[in-house]
């Protein structure tokens, strides 16, 4: 029933005129391509597929085409109009022209030409017009595989059977029906690496810009030294102050025991431009992994299938600072040091090991991965055991305040800190020594300056800590400087702190506030003293200065005074000139006055003695007469009696000697008794008897004085006149 219908229908359709422009339409539109007319748009290029040949098949391992085989044909169509493409022999693909754009790279991957060698990554760059010429690219024996070459700014129209470029926008892969899987992935990876722009060094933008994160943690500015000496340098930014450090993919590997590839220099004019020129790298011997030769400001096209790039800062060696380089490659070089020096050896320049030569401040485009850089301080530094406290050079990060133990049991915690200077020619012992500047410190100089003072401690009191500061440190300094001297370390200044307790129990005082209390107290009286002598000496200066106020308000009077005393003054002195020859002139009066009384006296004395010496003579002579003393004496008494105006016989008697017992002495009776006594005795002729013995001495100094009787006559005058005295005394 179907075909009967269809019979009926199909008359009746070829006569619709609808039917018939359709038909027109479609004969139009294939007309051409029945023809082998094909037309490419110039925005693309067409891809061969020729479906059958009379040429047979390609070879096994083949690709493309390059002698009309079947398959995917080397040669490719662009713009235009082509004949001769017959669709039962033909399939013509049209692929976009591939677009690079400005400051911007690609990759190509080629799948089809001569298989990598074993120890090639990428394939050799031919010459094939940037790829654009697949013909002379596969007769010139290029490389399947990943590229060393790249594809700058620009359009470039390249057969995609044979090609896939990969660019940051797309991946063109062309007509070969396969998983874009890998390919994309290699976008993605490149991508990620910023692999598609140009490596720019000396700049915080363009193509940099990726690796400043992380740059800070990488910075070779920093080996052996703090993260802040970079930022404390104004004219250092290490975003800016770049340097490329390169990793070959691709080449011959180095040789053992090397960890950096030395450079590879320009030979005849040959150059590879920073490794811009992989071929030419190769040649001029370059040889796989990180290199020694580095990237400076500039911009690179670097194929980064080919080589990486780390972003590193410049090594900065501050001012104040030397940068001992410790060297990763070379050759072993002779060691400078010499045999007293045991600590290792210090080479030349370019040689491995410690250069013998310290860097001067200043930037340097070193590789981190080749060379090491300790900075080691040239100037004064401070290190500072005080907990909670650090410099900003940070070595002392890790010092914290000395617990000590005095001799008196006081246990306090001492902060100090400590000046030093390092000798910028000794800087790389230092470092062959102890490794870094930090290490030095906290290996050597904390363990050495800890034990020295705890010893100082336990010979000293508490309160010498707090009243002997200087002392101490002055003696500290001096003993550390020949100690650290061992260690090519100079001690400029130790410096101590105010010592503190440890852990106090609540409730209990402060055992060294106790005694700086005391200390204070101490201090406020010897303040006070102080304040009341200069208050003292401000008493004494106001005192001069009234003085002195009064002086000037009295000057004119002052003035007038003055020269009044000058006057006087000279008055005086001709005053006391005169007394002065007045003076003189009584003297010499006295004097001759004096002596003329002296003579006279001389004379009366004389005079005196001589009738003295007459009476006295005379008076023996009586003596003699009356042959006892007692009568010359009772003689003289009864003639001073007989003129006496005193009664006979007194009103009152008292007898001294009434008590007496019989036989102490008539001595002791009255002065009448005694006369009587003598007056009986002279009658009765009893008891009388001479006494001359005892006036013989003074007979004999009369005589002698005199000089005898029968010379009285002659001779000195005063002797005639004493004898005449005499003799009338006698008379009488």
């Amino acid at each position: 029933m179907n075909f009967i219908a269809l019979g009926f229908a199909l008359p009746a359709a070829l006569h619709n005129p609808w039917l018939h422009g359709a038909a027109l339409v479609v004969l139009l539109v294939c007309l051409p391509r029945l023809l082998g007319i094909v037309y490419i748009p110039h925005t693309q290029v067409g891809i061969i597929e020729k479906i059958w040949s009379s040429k047979g098949s390609l070879r096994e391992g083949q690709i493309i085409a390059r002698n009309g085989e079947a398959g995917y044909q080397a040669r490719f169509l662009r713009g235009g109009i082509h004949f001769g493409l017959y669709p039962w022999q033909y399939r013509i693909h049209k692929e976009p022209l591939v677009v690079v754009a400005e400051g911007k790279m690609a990759y190509v991957y080629a799948r089809d030409g001569v298989p990598l060698e074993p120890i090639q990554t990428l394939g050799r760059t031919v010459d094939s017009n940037h790829f654009q010429d697949a013909f002379r690219f596969l007769e010139a024996h290029g490389q399947r595989g990943r590229q060393r070459g790249i594809l700058r700014e620009g359009v470039y129209a390249i057969n995609l059977a044979l090609f896939v470029v990969i660019t940051e926008e797309c991946v063109f892969s062309g007509p070969v029906r396969e998983s874009a899987d890998r390919y994309e992935s290699w976008k993605a990876q490149l991508a990620s690496m910023r692999a598609f722009d140009p490596v720019v060094i000396g700049t915080g933008f363009g193509g940099q810009s990726h690796f400043c994160a992380g740059l800070t943690e990488t910075s070779p500015s920093k080996a052996g030294s703090t993260p802040s000496l970079a930022a404390a340098t104004p004219d250092f930014n290490p975003n800016v102050d770049t340097i490329g450090v390169v990793s070959i993919q691709d080449g011959p590997t180095i040789a053992s025991g090397e960890i950096i590839a030395p450079e590879a220099r320009a030979i005849d004019g040959m150059d590879h431009n920073y490794f811009q020129d992989p071929e030419a790298f190769l040649q001029l011997g370059g040889k796989r992994g990180k290199q020694l030769q580095v990237l400076t400001d500039g911009t690179f096209f670097i194929n980064r299938w080919f080589g990486t790039v780390e972003i590193k800062a410049k090594t900065l060696i501050p001012i104040g600072y030397v940068g001992v380089v410790v060297s990763y490659h070379g050759a072993a070089g002779d060691d400078t040091t010499g045999e007293t020096f045991r600590y290792g050896e210090q080479v030349e320049a370019g040689h491995r090991g410690v250069w013998r030569s310290a860097l001067a401040p200043g930037k340097y485009a070193l590789n981190p991965y080749a060379v090491k850089v300790e900075l080691v301080p040239t100037i004064n530094f401070v290190l500072r055991w005080i907990s909670g406290q650090t410099e900003a050079h940070h070595y002392d990060e890790d010092l914290t305040s000395i617990d000590l133990i005095t001799a008196d049991g006081y246990e306090p915690r001492l902060p100090l800190s400590l000046v030093l200077h390092i000798d910028y020619q000794k800087a790389p012992s230092v470092v062959q020594r102890f490794g870094d500047v930090k290490r030095l410190i906290t290996q050597t100089l904390d363990p050495i300056l800890t034990a020295y003072f705890r010893d100082v401690a336990q010979t000293s009191h508490m309160l010498d800590l707090l009243t002997k500061r200087e002392e101490i440190q002055k003696r500290a300094t001096e003993e550390l400087g020949e100690r650290f001297k061992r260690y090519d370390i100079n001690v400029v200044a130790v410096l101590i702190g105010r010592p503190e307790s440890r852990e106090i129990a609540p409730g209990k005082a402060d055992p060294i506030e106790t005694l700086f209390d005391q200390l204070r107290m101490r201090r406020l009286a010897d303040e006070q003293r102080a304040t009341y002598a200069k208050q003292e000496e401000a008493a004494q200066q106001q005192v001069a200065l009234n003085q002195a106020k009064a002086k000037a308000e009295r000057q004119t009077e002052l003035t007038q005074s003055a020269i009044a005393v000058e006057i006087a003054k000279n008055r005086g002195q001709a005053q006391f000139a005169e007394a002065e020859q007045l003076a003189k002139k009584q003297v010499t009066l006295a004097e001759g006055e004096a002596r003329a009384k002296e003579l006279i006296g001389k004379g009366e004395s004389s005079r005196i003695a001589q009738v003295g010496l007459a009476e006295a003579a005379v008076t023996l002579q009586k003596v003699s007469a009356f042959r006892d003393p007692r009568l010359y004496a009772l003689n003289v008494f009864a003639d001073q009696f007989s003129k006496s105006v005193q009664p006979l016989v007194p009103s009152r008697l008292f007898i001294s000697n009434a008590g007496a017992t019989a036989g102490e002495g008539q001595g002791a009776g009255s002065v009448l008794e005694t006369l009587l006594n003598l007056i009986l005795s002279e009658k009765a002729g009893i008891n009388l008897q001479e006494s001359t013995g005892s006036s013989k001495p003074m007979e004999d100094f009369i005589r002698q004085f005199t000089g005898g009787g029968g010379s009285a006559g002659n001779g000195d005058p005063l002797k005639r006149e004493t004898l005449a005295a005499a003799e009338k005394t006698a008379s009488r």
